[in-house]
Protein backbone atom coordinates (compact mmCIF):
# COMPACT_ATOMS: atom_id res chain seq x y z
CA UNK A 1 0.00 0.00 0.00
CA UNK A 2 1.02 3.22 -0.82
CA UNK A 3 1.86 6.36 1.49
CA UNK A 4 1.58 9.64 1.01
CA UNK A 5 5.12 11.46 0.90
CA UNK A 6 5.44 14.67 2.26
CA UNK A 7 7.16 16.07 -1.09
CA UNK A 8 4.33 14.55 -3.41
CA UNK A 9 1.98 17.31 -1.41
CA UNK A 10 4.30 19.94 -2.02
CA UNK A 11 4.53 18.89 -5.54
CA UNK A 12 1.31 18.75 -5.90
CA UNK A 13 0.36 22.46 -4.29
CA UNK A 14 3.17 23.73 -6.49
CA UNK A 15 1.68 22.41 -9.70
CA UNK A 16 -1.81 23.34 -8.99
CA UNK A 17 -0.57 26.80 -7.97
CA UNK A 18 1.38 26.77 -12.02
CA UNK A 19 -1.68 25.57 -13.53
CA UNK A 20 -3.55 27.80 -11.93
CA UNK A 21 -0.84 30.74 -12.31
CA UNK A 22 -1.12 29.75 -16.22
CA UNK A 23 -4.70 29.72 -16.81
CA UNK A 24 -6.09 31.83 -14.03
CA UNK A 25 -3.55 34.27 -12.18
CA UNK A 26 -5.01 34.86 -8.93
CA UNK A 27 -2.90 37.88 -7.58
CA UNK A 28 -3.19 38.97 -3.62
CA UNK A 29 -1.31 42.53 -3.15
CA UNK A 30 0.63 42.28 -5.91
CA UNK A 31 2.16 38.69 -5.46
CA UNK A 32 1.14 35.81 -6.84
CA UNK A 33 -0.45 33.58 -4.01
CA UNK A 34 0.87 29.98 -3.52
CA UNK A 35 -2.67 27.52 -3.63
CA UNK A 36 -2.60 24.60 -1.75
CA UNK A 37 -4.21 21.05 -2.95
CA UNK A 38 -7.17 21.68 -0.05
CA UNK A 39 -8.13 25.00 -1.40
CA UNK A 40 -8.29 23.79 -4.65
CA UNK A 41 -10.48 21.44 -3.51
CA UNK A 42 -12.86 23.77 -1.78
CA UNK A 43 -12.95 26.33 -5.13
CA UNK A 44 -15.10 24.51 -7.04
CA UNK A 45 -14.51 27.88 -9.64
CA UNK A 46 -11.01 27.33 -9.92
CA UNK A 47 -11.48 23.20 -10.58
CA UNK A 48 -13.73 23.68 -13.64
CA UNK A 49 -11.24 26.36 -15.18
CA UNK A 50 -8.93 24.04 -14.39
CA UNK A 51 -11.07 21.02 -16.20
CA UNK A 52 -12.08 23.34 -19.31
CA UNK A 53 -8.23 24.33 -20.22
CA UNK A 54 -7.32 20.42 -19.49
CA UNK A 55 -5.03 19.12 -16.83
CA UNK A 56 -1.78 18.72 -18.05
CA UNK A 57 0.20 15.77 -17.89
CA UNK A 58 2.58 17.22 -15.44
CA UNK A 59 -0.53 17.26 -12.98
CA UNK A 60 -2.08 14.10 -13.99
CA UNK A 61 1.74 12.35 -12.29
CA UNK A 62 1.08 14.02 -9.29
CA UNK A 63 -2.37 13.35 -9.05
CA UNK A 64 -1.17 9.97 -9.60
CA UNK A 65 1.38 9.90 -6.80
CA UNK A 66 -0.94 11.19 -4.79
CA UNK A 67 -3.98 9.04 -5.32
CA UNK A 68 -4.14 4.96 -4.32
CA UNK A 69 -5.14 4.43 -7.95
CA UNK A 70 -3.27 1.95 -10.03
CA UNK A 71 -2.49 2.79 -13.65
CA UNK A 72 -5.35 0.02 -14.52
CA UNK A 73 -7.94 1.94 -12.27
CA UNK A 74 -7.24 5.19 -13.84
CA UNK A 75 -8.00 3.50 -17.32
CA UNK A 76 -10.64 2.38 -16.45
CA UNK A 77 -11.66 5.53 -15.01
CA UNK A 78 -10.79 7.57 -17.64
CA UNK A 79 -12.11 5.15 -20.11
CA UNK A 80 -9.13 4.64 -22.21
CA UNK A 81 -5.94 1.89 -22.67
CA UNK A 82 -2.91 2.33 -20.82
CA UNK A 83 -1.47 2.78 -24.32
CA UNK A 84 -3.77 5.59 -24.59
CA UNK A 85 -2.46 6.98 -21.11
CA UNK A 86 0.96 6.78 -22.47
CA UNK A 87 0.73 8.89 -25.25
CA UNK A 88 -0.58 11.67 -23.04
CA UNK A 89 2.65 11.77 -21.32
CA UNK A 90 4.65 11.90 -25.04
CA UNK A 91 2.50 14.55 -26.09
CA UNK A 92 2.01 18.18 -24.99
CA UNK A 93 -1.61 18.41 -25.30
CA UNK A 94 -3.49 18.37 -22.09
CA UNK A 95 -6.23 15.94 -20.92
CA UNK A 96 -9.58 16.86 -22.40
CA UNK A 97 -11.94 18.63 -20.06
CA UNK A 98 -13.94 15.03 -19.77
CA UNK A 99 -10.83 12.85 -18.56
CA UNK A 100 -9.95 15.98 -16.83
CA UNK A 101 -12.70 16.09 -14.66
CA UNK A 102 -12.40 12.99 -14.03
CA UNK A 103 -8.80 13.35 -12.42
CA UNK A 104 -9.48 16.05 -10.29
CA UNK A 105 -12.78 13.99 -9.11
CA UNK A 106 -10.48 11.10 -8.28
CA UNK A 107 -8.11 13.57 -6.76
CA UNK A 108 -10.80 15.23 -4.80
CA UNK A 109 -12.02 11.99 -3.30
CA UNK A 110 -8.97 10.64 -2.31
CA UNK A 111 -8.52 14.51 -0.26
CA UNK A 112 -11.27 13.55 1.14
CA UNK A 113 -10.83 10.13 2.03
CA UNK A 114 -7.64 10.52 3.34
CA UNK A 115 -9.03 13.88 5.64
CA UNK A 116 -11.44 11.44 6.97
CA UNK A 117 -8.83 8.49 7.53
CA UNK A 118 -5.87 9.71 7.74
CA UNK A 119 -3.66 7.77 6.02
CA UNK A 120 -3.78 6.24 2.56
CA UNK A 121 -4.00 2.59 4.18
CA UNK A 122 -6.87 2.55 6.11
CA UNK A 123 -8.61 4.63 3.00
CA UNK A 124 -7.47 1.97 0.48
CA UNK A 125 -8.88 -0.90 3.06
CA UNK A 126 -12.24 0.70 2.73
CA UNK A 127 -12.24 1.87 -0.70
CA UNK A 128 -11.56 -2.27 -1.09
CA UNK A 129 -14.01 -3.16 1.31
CA UNK A 130 -18.36 -3.67 0.86
CA UNK A 131 -20.01 -1.29 2.37
CA UNK A 132 -23.27 -1.62 3.95
CA UNK A 133 -24.55 1.95 3.50
CA UNK A 134 -23.41 1.52 -0.48
CA UNK A 135 -25.82 -1.15 -0.91
CA UNK A 136 -22.52 -4.11 -0.34
CA UNK A 137 -20.98 -2.60 -3.00
CA UNK A 138 -17.04 -1.60 -3.04
CA UNK A 139 -16.76 2.31 -3.02
CA UNK A 140 -13.55 1.31 -5.62
CA UNK A 141 -16.62 0.00 -8.09
CA UNK A 142 -18.47 2.86 -8.05
CA UNK A 143 -15.93 5.28 -8.77
CA UNK A 144 -16.14 5.27 -12.73
CA UNK A 145 -19.29 7.50 -12.88
CA UNK A 146 -19.87 10.78 -10.99
CA UNK A 147 -23.05 9.55 -9.45
CA UNK A 148 -21.15 6.92 -7.92
CA UNK A 149 -18.53 9.01 -6.96
CA UNK A 150 -21.23 11.32 -5.61
CA UNK A 151 -22.36 8.61 -3.78
CA UNK A 152 -18.69 7.86 -2.18
CA UNK A 153 -17.90 11.19 -0.83
CA UNK A 154 -21.46 11.20 0.60
CA UNK A 155 -20.69 8.53 2.34
CA UNK A 156 -17.36 9.79 3.67
CA UNK A 157 -18.47 13.00 4.95
CA UNK A 158 -20.86 10.75 7.08
CA UNK A 159 -18.40 8.68 8.15
CA UNK A 160 -16.35 11.51 9.15
CA UNK A 161 -19.19 13.37 11.54
CA UNK A 162 -19.92 10.10 12.35
CA UNK A 163 -23.32 9.18 11.12
CA UNK A 164 -23.04 5.29 10.61
CA UNK A 165 -25.67 3.85 8.94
Amino acid sequence: MKTIEKSVVEKLDHEITHVVKTGVVRKSAGATVKISHSDFFKDKLMMIKVIREGVPYSLFTIIQAYTPFTDKDWSNFLDISTKSLLRYKQSTKNFKPIHSEKIIEMAEVTNIGLDVFGSMEKFKLWLETPNFSLGNIKPMDLLRDSYGKELVISELTRINYGILV
